[in-house]
């Protein structure tokens, strides 16, 4: 290898040396001015040369291009780190589906001015309702802030298994039923399922959502959800509308579309969900169907008899006027859908409630939305994990699987997941918990940054309004659900004068610990459908906990407002107790003036303060010394006695002047 180099670096010297020898020859400077002459080929190497060390593209130049970059490069990190400085109070860190209220406490901005914002924007939120990435990019991009998300690890962890054409079967419809309260969403079901369900909610009011496979008489299924119609459950009625396929709106034709019933449909438009509007109890003698086409009509939703795009059928659900027709609206809908699944696949899908059991632990109530669930799988739904032990239809009744559309009851879950969490089923345990436990951390970093401690700035702000005052509450209920609707409405509740604080809230009876946590925060604690456990109870009553029960959501806001006016301080309200009229003056010496009076209107108190009014004017205000009649000292005098009275220390009293006595009383301040 050596001599093959050596020949081979030699060849450019010998002609070095050639041209040198023959310089050297010459003697001359002859061949210098040769040089000076070059080819045209060395001419363009020249300037090749000389652009790539200017570029710094050369060999002889990488490791001063090298430098030149790590320069540059390091110059470029500094001023985007000051830049992401500046800017950093701007980004925020979030993962995708935070609610109103979280993101409202990140950006520093009131909730109402969040929610204003959305409903500009045409999305009607709640403050405990999530939100997805695209509606949070746009509400921050309003504030002047840049979304980061921090889901990406998560999401990628969910492996997204593509359906082969011919694996699809068809699947049956879900269908969501919404609408007012009483307008007959529980009884359509009822005579649907031919049960009665009703007889089981309290207050005859729903309060949790049901979910109900049925079949029809010619074999076909539908999936029923149905959800409650009162105004505090429109968080859980925004997640019924993301499950689904179809919703059905139900109206009764002896009242009005109410402001629930619209907010049902701006839901289903918002989920993009066809609906089909049930027109309910036309065999009532004030029905009038046609008077809801009208109004929905002036709201722009045209139904088929009016000539526009939304099926319509008007029912009975008490009398079955009508059920059938529905329903094969509700199949023909679902026909032009060509609704899917894979039911080959392990298996994904919503929860749609979950509850704790004292006998069975945590119940979660799921939708399969493709594939099968069997029993024995790994189930990871939110942060929560677990392998399933046993799942019950609607009936109660165990099952071994559950295909596409079907609604199940599963054990097995570590914990209550947050209704509208998605499901999906592991092969391998590990990765399910790791992907739990990230989430818990991530949950549990959002709950830490979104919590507000009291700044010194809030403090002034707070002493400034003055009689300001907090009220602290537990929540605790039997669903998630319920906790949902509870919390979004006591937040509702804050006033300028009052604000509460829902320090924890969560599934399942009342605990030791929540006890305890109560007594070091002040707080109350409300449950809802649920009791305390015995040892609770005892610690709650040696430490004057107060625990209030309820299970109607209206009783536990209203008391809830009668609560926050008892603890306003209540306004001191004067109350006129009596007139007298000074009918003679006797001047005493030593003892001073004393007036001669007749009482012409209720009562004068010794202990009352009095006002001395001299033609309609208020000259003095003061208290009685002494109040006689004859020699003797009394407590009172009522109206058409005589008496004697001196004022302490004020003498200046004449003929007809009026003695107005009164006192202060404690009157109940409203909430404002």
């Amino acid at each position: 290898g050596a001599p093959g180099a050596n020949s081979n670096a030699g060849g450019p010297k010998k002609e070095f040396v050639k041209g040198g020898a023959a310089g050297g020859f010459n003697k001359g400077k002859k061949p210098i001015i040769q040089k000076v002459e070059p080819s045209e080929e060395d001419v363009k190497n020249q300037i090749k040369e000389t652009l790539e060390r200017l570029q710094g593209k050369g060999n002889k130049s990488k490791s001063a291009k090298y430098r030149r970059d790590k320069r540059d490069s390091h110059r470029q990190r500094v001023d985007d780190e000051l830049q992401a400085q500046e800017e950093g109070s701007k980004t925020l860190k979030v993962t995708e589906f935070v609610t109103v209220g979280e993101i409202a406490s990140l950006m520093d901005v009131p909730i109402t001015k969040v929610i204003g914002t959305c409903m500009s924007l045409g999305i009607m939120v709640t403050m405990n309702q999530r939100l997805d990435a695209e509606t949070l990019s746009i509400v921050a991009d309003e504030f002047g802030f840049e979304l980061e998300f921090i889901t990406t690890d998560i999401e990628e962890a969910t492996v997204v298994v593509e359906d082969n054409a011919e694996d699809l079967v068809h699947r049956a419809p879900i269908v969501t039923v919404m609408g007012h309260v009483d307008h007959g969403k529980t009884s359509l079901l009822d005579y649907i399922r031919k049960a009665n369900v009703i007889a089981g909610e309290s207050g005859g009011i729903t309060q949790h959502i049901g979910a109900y496979g049925v079949i029809l008489e010619n074999g076909e299924k539908i999936t029923f959800l149905d959800t409650p119609g009162h105004e505090a459950f429109t968080a859980m009625r925004a997640r019924g509308a993301q499950v689904t396929d179809i919703a059905i709106i139900v109206i009764a034709a002896d009242d009005d579309i109410m402001p629930q019933t619209k907010e049902a449909i701006s839901h289903a438009q918002a989920a993009g969900v066809p609906m089909i509007f049930a027109i309910n109890k036309v065999d009532k003698p004030a029905a009038n169907p046609e008077k809801i086409k009208e109004q929905l009509a002036g709201m722009n939703l045209l139904v088929e008899d009016w000539g526009g795009k939304y099926q319509s059928h008007d029912i009975s659900a008490k009398q079955g006027i009508g059920i059938t027709e529905l329903l094969e609206k509700v199949l023909l809908e679902a026909e032009v859908l060509e609704l899917t699944a894979n039911p080959k696949k392990p298996a994904l899908g919503t929860v749609v409630e979950a509850q704790l059991d004292k006998g069975k632990g945590y119940v979660s109530t799921i939708l399969v939305q493709a594939g099968t669930l069997r029993i024995g799988d790994y189930v990871l739904a939110g942060k929560n994990h677990g392998k399933i032990r046993a799942m019950f239809d609607e009936r109660g009744h165990q099952i071994k699987e559950a295909g596409p559309s079907t609604p199940v009851s599963v054990l097995g879950l570590d914990g209550a997941p947050t209704a509208g969490d998605k499901f999906n089923v592991y092969e391998d345990e590990r990765e399910a918990k790791q992907i739990a436990s990230k989430r818990t951390q991530l949950q549990r970093e959002q709950s830490v940054r979104t919590q507000k401690h009291i700044t010194l700035a809030e403090i002034g702000r707070r002493i400034a309004l003055g009689q300001f005052k907090e009220l602290n509450i537990i929540l605790k209920g039997d669903v998630d659900g319920s906790v949902e609707a509870l919390s979004d409405s006591f937040s509702k509740l804050s006033t300028e004068e009052i604000q509460i604080n829902i320090i924890h809230k969560g599934v399942g009876a009342i605990t030791e610990s929540d006890v305890l946590l109560a007594s070091a925060s002040d707080a109350i604690i409300i449950g809802f459908n649920v009791r305390p456990q015995g040892n609770a109870k005892q610690l709650a009553e040696k430490e004057e906990i107060d625990i209030r029960n309820y299970s109607i959501i209206y009783d536990a806001i209203d008391d809830l407002k009668d609560a926050m006016e008892g603890m306003l301080s209540p306004e001191m309200k004067e109350e006129i107790t009596g007139t007298a009229e000074i009918r003679e003056i006797f001047k005493v010496s030593k003892v001073g003036t004393i007036a001669g009076c007749m009482i012409t209107d209720g009562k004068i108190f010794r202990n009352s303060r009095i006002r001395l009014i001299r033609e309609g004017v208020v000259i003095y205000t003061g208290e009685l010394a002494t109040l006689k009649r004859f020699k003797d000292d009394v407590k009172e005098v009522s109206k058409g006695y005589d008496c004697g009275m001196q004022i302490k220390n004020y003498n200046d009293i004449r003929e007809y002047d009026l003695i107005e006595g009164f006192h202060e009383v404690e009157v109940k301040k409203k909430l404002k």
